[in-house]
């Protein structure tokens, strides 16, 4: 077993656990992405507030440990969400795959999808 699958492995045990901890059962799997998604923009906000995006605030010194947890928590939600829809860690790898070199081939102008050739860049 390789490290993502085994992050899916403890994702869904934990994510079992908190259906059966919280009497969870019968929630839909749209409600359960809009949860998903609601949580991890609120770990998205903590990051944030990790690195000091608030320009009216002093700067504080960013602690590398606490953006490297909230990191973790996104992913703790991301990989929730890849699990209610059956996704495993090999597909994800493979969808990934696929969409990185569609996503170089648009960089590189080679992409059937127009609007991302970099040598056609304007700047307005």
């Amino acid at each position: 077993m390789d490290k993502l699958e085994k992050v899916f492995e403890l994702q869904k045990m934990l994510n079992q656990d908190i259906v059966e901890r919280r009497s969870l059962q019968g929630i839909s799997k749209e409600e359960w992405i809009q949860k998903q998604t609601l949580a991890m923009i609120s770990e998205l906000s903590e990051l944030l507030d990790e690195v000091n995006f608030k320009w009216w605030k002093n700067k504080k010194e960013v602690d590398e440990q606490l953006v490297k947890e909230e990191l973790v928590d996104i992913l703790h939600f991301f990989v929730s969400m890849c699990l209610v829809y059956d996704m495993s860690a090999d597909e994800l790898y493979s969808m990934y795959m696929d969409k990185n070199k569609e996503n170089f081939n648009r960089q590189n102008g080679t992409s059937i999808k127009e609007g991302y050739d970099a040598s056609k860049q304007t700047i307005s």
